[in-house]
Order: structure tokens, then C-alpha cells, then sequence
């Protein structure tokens, strides 16, 4: 006699989950026990719902196989929505198991009562409710199926009473595809982007993380058409290292040779990119796009062709109707722009790095030049991912996770989780910010309970840096933005973390070397300075008001003070 969730977690580990992350509680019982008396998959506890949302999306990434979250009834299930909104949003084949009430109480407000098929309907392509054991045979499938073949979030509401209940009968076999399908374009639609193509003078490349597994034929493409190749962050691990035509990123976190790139020439093709940031995107330019997603064409800016096919697929198909571009003049002023500003980038590190405060550019860079050549990075939203952007260099091999759709806080620490124990051989470094490690610091405890060797860089400036900047650049006071110093090395120790505190700059590699090559998990605290700025591509004109405005208006907050201070003392 098989129950309804022993019927889910076998369903689970034939369709290739290895692991389960949540927080047991009792409306989930009987899926923890069942985890736990099925061989080829482990119950992984963190201490906090969101975490374990992201950590299953990480794992999801990383491996390209299904990974699954699991929350009790009420508040434990609302605790996986922000992780399970990153997931959806980066395309990650993440099953999420919505423990429910008991179902003769459903429609009482009963204790802990929602409805998490309303309430993720938002972030996933399946949410559907198990009422009763017979459904049990037919939801799971749909909801395994639905996230491998369209690259999302399933949820699967199960309430606690019909988890213990018989499942009548075997439940459907779940067969995942041995890779992602092929999806090549109608030859008319390849006859009209070879014509664009071919009669424009200046092409440029724009590369998302669409060129996962389009390398070759990307930088092929490049060759031939003498373009410059702009990519996106979330490409940038999969097009950016030994490429002779890469000029770097555009958008908030790229710099200048990408941004010109893509406005000086005649032609731009989006291949696999859906960038969302539409001042970045040229005006008076054609554009073309290709894209496994048709609803990704032209929704960030107007294009002149849509084409809807997977990169590698498109390209190998297009590649022999393209002529060769002889004028290269394009791509050599790109370039040399570009090697001119990674000089720039290089020597502002070395300079930076000298005796006394720590600035991070330097921490990122020295990370990246100590960590192992198949390093996985995770990287938290905000000014860490910036300097990720510029310092982090990419060699084939080395992996990069952030939450660069979905944009949240947090992110880097529970992503380090599911990357890590997805693969516990593999150098896995979360790159925090203390804001975004401060908010779910409780799971640096799960690094102890699971000794999953995660090493964790903190950039510890004291402040929220990305928001401080946003605020100085519409001219208002940086207010709420800063903290009382925290010495997150001391907390790391307490949970039997081993960490070290660096506050000075002369002792910062000694300090990274180590910890990065120990055999457990670790945490490296650095003291930053807050006050370094940096420059979008394209720094407006109102932006530079702003930051005037701001300075301005310090300067004259400052005196008043000091006039304040004068006036109490005479009188």
C-alpha cells in the first residue's frame, strides 16, 4: 500500500530530484517521512522557507534537472514566494510542494488557512491542488513535465490528510528529455535576418545567457560579420572569456565600450537576450532578434525581425548564407575602446590596492584571481553585483548565479546552497553584501548542519550601497541606508563557521587564500569603504544634477548644523 506522498517523492526521484529543501512542520509530515525511507533523496533543512526556494532554483541551474522546495501550511509555503519568483523569472525547473490544511477544513479561515493556487499563480506555469488521492497519478507528472519542458516553477498543493491517505494504483512515469529540444526557425525567416545582415555595415552582437550552449557558433557569427559581441550579465559566463570580440556590457553595471557599441551601429541582433532596460537600447538602429520564446520578441524595444528559434540551432542554420564582412573598422574601434577601459578597470585596482581602507573593486578582484578556475560565484543584488560585473573574470569553467531577473536581496548565501550541494566537489564562493546577508543570516547555520563547503565573501561597507548611490543620484540625502557596524566574522565563529575579520587592505590576500582553499564551509569578513561610486555607460545629465544636488545639499545640511552648534554656544 503506497500513501499519496510516498506516490509524490518516488513520481519525484524517477523524474531526477536528488534532494528536498524546507522546514519541517507537521502539515508536511508525511512527505519528510517519505523522504526519508526513499532511497536517492535527502531531506535538506535550512532555516527559512525563502531560502530553501532559491536554494532548489540554484540547484535547478546548476544542473538542469528538476529541484524541489517544500513548505508547510500558511506562513511556511508564503515564505518560499520570493525565491520561487527568482526561480520562475531565471527559468529554473523547480517543483514546489505547498503543504495545505486539512481539506474537510478548507473555506473555514481555518488556523494557517490560504490558498497557494491563488496566491503562486503569479510565479509558476502549473499550480494546482491535490483534493483527493486520485489526482495524485496525474498532477505530479503535469507539474514535472511542466517545469522541465517549460523551464519554470510548478507548484503542487497537498494537503495534509490526503498526504497520508492510499494512493489508488501506480502513479504515471515521468521520463525527463535528455536535453532541451531543438527549436530551428521557418527557412523564410532565416532567408530575411541573412538579408539584414548581410547588407548592413556595422552589426553588433547582443549576447544573453540564450547562448548557453552557443558559444562556437556566437563568436563564428562575430568572425564573420566583424561585429562586436555586448552581453548581458547573465551571459557573461557564457560569452565573455577568450573571446577576441567581446566590448563588455552595457546597462547599469556595464561600461562604455558596450553602450557605444550598440549605438554606433546599423544593425544590432538580441540573440537570447531579453535585457530589460529600454534607455540602454538604441533608437534610429535596425534591430533584429532571435529567441526560443516568441513572447520575448520586441517586448523591451522595437525590432524590424523577429525570429523565433534556439540560438545554436538558428545560427548553425544561418551561418552558411552569411557573407564575410571585410571592414572591420567597427569592431577595432570597439575593441580598442574596450581594452582601454579594462586598463583603466585593472590599474584603478592596483592603485587601489594599497595600505589602509579596502575598497571593493579590489576584493573582487582578488577573489577572482584566487578562486579556483571552476569556481561557481553567487552574487547578491545591489553594489557586489557591480563590482562582480567588472572584476570577475569568466574562463570557461567558472559558473555565475545571481538574481539578475528577479532582483532581490539576499540571494547569494541560499543560491550557495542548492549550487553547493548540488555538486559538493565543486568551489562554490557567495559573494554577500552584509545587507543581503543580514537578512536571512540565520542559514549560515545551514552551511554547519550540512558542512557544505560554501565560502562566504561579506563586502561590509556598513550601508546598503545600491540604494545610498540611487538616492544621491535624484539629489536626495542618503536617509536609512547605513548601519551600526556589524562584525559578521564574530557571528560566523559562533556557529562554528571558521571566519576572519580583514580591515586592511595590505592584509586582505593573506586573509582570502586560506579560507578559500579550506575544505569546509568559511567566511572571510571585509571591511569596505562605502564611498566609491560607479558610473553607468551612460551618465545623464540629470543623473550628474543629482549627484550635485546631493553634495549641495550635504554641504549646506553640514553648516547648518555648525551654525546651530555656534548659536547654542554664544547665546
Amino acid at each position: 500500500m503506497t500513501t499519496v506522498a510516498e506516490s509524490l517523492v518516488n513520481s519525484l526521484v524517477r523524474a531526477g530530484a536528488s534532494r528536498v529543501y524546507g522546514v519541517v512542520g507537521d502539515s508536511l509530515n508525511s512527505v519528510v517521512d517519505a523522504v526519508r525511507r526513499t532511497p536517492g533523496i535527502e531531506w535538506v533543512s535550512v532555516r527559512h522557507e525563502e531560502v530553501a526556494a532559491y536554494a532548489a532554483g540554484a540547484e535547478a541551474q546548476v544542473t538542469g534537472r528538476i529541484a524541489v522546495c517544500a513548505g508547510s501550511c500558511g506562513p511556511g509555503n508564503l515564505h518560499l514566494i520570493n525565491g520561487l519568483f527568482d526561480s520562475h523569472r531565471s527559468y529554473a525547473p523547480v517543483i514546489a510542494i505547498a503543504a495545505q490544511i486539512p481539506s474537510a477544513e478548507l473555506g473555514t479561515s481555518y488556523f494557517q488557512e490560504t490558498h497557494p493556487e491563488r496566491l503562486f499563480r503569479e510565479c509558476s506555469h502549473y499550480c494546482e491542488l491535490v483534493a483527493n488521492p486520485e489526482q495524485i497519478a496525474r498532477v505530479v507528472p503535469a507539474a514535472i513535465e511542466t517545469s522541465l519542458t517549460r523551464r519554470g516553477v510548478s507548484v503542487i498543493v497537498l494537503p495534509g490528510d490526503v498526504a497520508t491517505q492510499t494512493a489508488p494504483g501506480a502513479s504515471f512515469a515521468v521520463t525527463p528529455p535528455s536535453a532541451p529540444p531543438q527549436l530551428s526557425p521557418p527557412a523564410r525567416d532565416l532567408e530575411a535576418l541573412a538579408q539584414l545582415l548581410n547588407g548592413a555595415r556595422r552589426v553588433t552582437l547582443f549576447c544573453g545567457a540564450g547562448c548557453a550552449d552557443a558559444r562556437a557558433e556566437v563568436l563564428t557569427l562575430a568572425d564573420r560579420l566583424g561585429a562586436p559581441i555586448v552581453h548581458t550579465m547573465r551571459g557573461k559566463q557564457f560569452v565573455q572569456s577568450e573571446n577576441p570580440f567581446d566590448v563588455g556590457m552595457t546597462g547599469l553595471l556595464g561600461l562604455a565600450p558596450g553602450y557605444r557599441a550598440m549605438h554606433r551601429c546599423d544593425l544590432l541582433l538580441l540573440l537570447g537576450a531579453d535585457f530589460p532596460y529600454d534607455s540602454f537600447y538604441p533608437r534610429g538602429v535596425t534591430i533584429a532578434q532571435v529567441d526560443v520564446r516568441g513572447e520575448h520578441l520586441g517586448r523591451r524595444t522595437p525590432i524590424s525581425l523577429g525570429v523565433v528559434g534556439d540560438v545554436r540551432t538558428t545560427l548553425t542554420a544561418l551561418l552558411p548564407h552569411l557573407e564575410r564582412k571585410a571592414d572591420r573598422a567597427h569592431l577595432e574601434r570597439a575593441r580598442g575602446e574596450f581594452d582601454a577601459v579594462q586598463r583603466e578597470l585593472t590599474d584603478r585596482a592596483h592603485a587601489l590596492d594599497i595600505p589602509g581602507a579596502i575598497h571593493p573593486q579590489v576584493v573582487a578582484a582578488t577573489v577572482s584571481r584566487l578562486a579556483a578556475p571552476n569556481t561557481l560565484f553567487t552574487v547578491d543584488t545591489g553594489m557586489t553585483t557591480v563590482w562582480a560585473a567588472r572584476y570577475l573574470a569568466m574562463p570557461p569553467g567558472r559558473g555565475l548565479i545571481g538574481s539578475f531577473n528577479h532582483g532581490s536581496m539576499a540571494n547569494a548565501l541560499p543560491q550557495a546552497i542548492g549550487a553547493q550541494a548540488a555538486d559538493r566537489s565543486r568551489p562554490v564562493v557567495s559573494l554577500s553584501g552584509d545587507g543581503g546577508l543580514g537578512m536571512l543570516l540565520g542559514d549560515l547555520l545551514t552551511l554547519v548542519e550540512h558542512d557544505l563547503p560554501v565560502k562566504v565573501v561579506v563586502f561590509n561597507n556598513s550601508a546598503l550601497g545600491m540604494v545610498k548611490l540611487e538616492m544621491q543620484v535624484a539629489g536626495l540625502p542618503d536617509h536609512g541606508t547605513d548601519f551600526k557596524p556589524v562584525h559578521f566574522a564574530n557571528i560566523a565563529a559562533a556557529m562554528g563557521i571558521p571566519s576572519v575579520r580583514v580591515e586592511k587592505a595590505e592584509h586582505l590576500e593573506a586573509a582570502l587564500a586560506p579560507m578559500l582553499g579550506r575544505s569546509g564551509p568559511a567566511l572571510i569578513d571585509v571591511v569596505t569603504t562605502p564611498y566609491e561610486l560607479a558610473v553607468p555607460p551612460d551618465a545623464s545629465i540629470r543623473e550628474g544634477w543629482g549627484m550635485g544636488l546631493f553634495a549641495l545639499r550635504e554641504v549646506m545640511l553640514g553648516h547648518s548644523h555648525e551654525l546651530l552648534e555656534e548659536l547654542r554656544t554664544n547665546l
